[in-house]
């Protein structure tokens, strides 16, 4: 049996035992396709029309681009980044389920651009010396995390100057502080989220 047949086998076996939902891509190369995401506490894949928004908004930035996906969870960012054309993506997930079914989807793509890290988000930025093009940040909500993540990236100088951040959050808290020199140029909120993106302005 191959590899995709063993996944769509025991893929079904979970959805069955509601264990896994599913996250559909929304553009790109992956089009329509609908992989299983696991189940759990803080995990949210960002909603169809949210991505399709977010996507809209990096149509022309998003082909090339060298991204990171912190607080991957499902990975919906990153993998529609990768459907559209991205360079690379790095996820970043703290849960050792969430990690391994993310590999499991990327296998299933033959997704060979992308690296899954099981670690904590906040703890591995700190000691990173690479540089992004665009990072998605939809940390898990009431944990506090948005602002000490945000306040590490530029610490570590992760983003380049050209770069563009999205954030994903709570609708009912402000936005977190940011250098002068980045402001929010596009944002929008549905029923519970705010969700919006970030450049560098001269």
């Amino acid at each position: 049996m191959s590899f995709k047949q063993q996944f769509n086998k025991h893929a079904k076996r979970r959805l069955k035992s509601g264990k896994v939902g599913e996250v559909r891509i929304i553009g790109g190369a992956f089009r329509g396709r609908k992989l299983p995401v696991l189940s759990a506490e803080g995990l949210r894949p960002s909603a169809d029309r949210v991505r399709e928004t977010l996507f809209n908004w990096l149509q022309f930035e998003i082909a090339g681009a060298k991204c990171l996906d912190a607080f991957a969870g499902s990975g919906a960012l990153g993998l529609e980044a990768l459907s559209r054309g991205a360079q690379s993506v790095t996820f970043m997930e703290l849960n050792p389920q969430a990690a391994q079914q993310l590999k499991q989807n990327l296998q299933l793509l033959e997704v060979n651009n992308a690296q899954v890290l099981l670690v904590d988000a906040l703890q591995q930025l700190s000691t990173m010396n690479t540089t992004f093009d665009g990072i998605f940040l939809d940390p898990p909500f009431n944990k506090g995390l948005m602002q000490p993540t945000i306040d590490c990236i530029f610490q570590q100088q992760l983003l380049r100057p050209s770069g563009w951040l999205y954030l994903e959050q709570e609708k009912s808290l402000p936005w977190p502080q940011m250098p002068e020199e980045w402001k929010c140029v596009r944002e929008k909120t549905t029923a519970q989220v705010k969700y919006g993106l970030f450049r560098q302005q001269e």
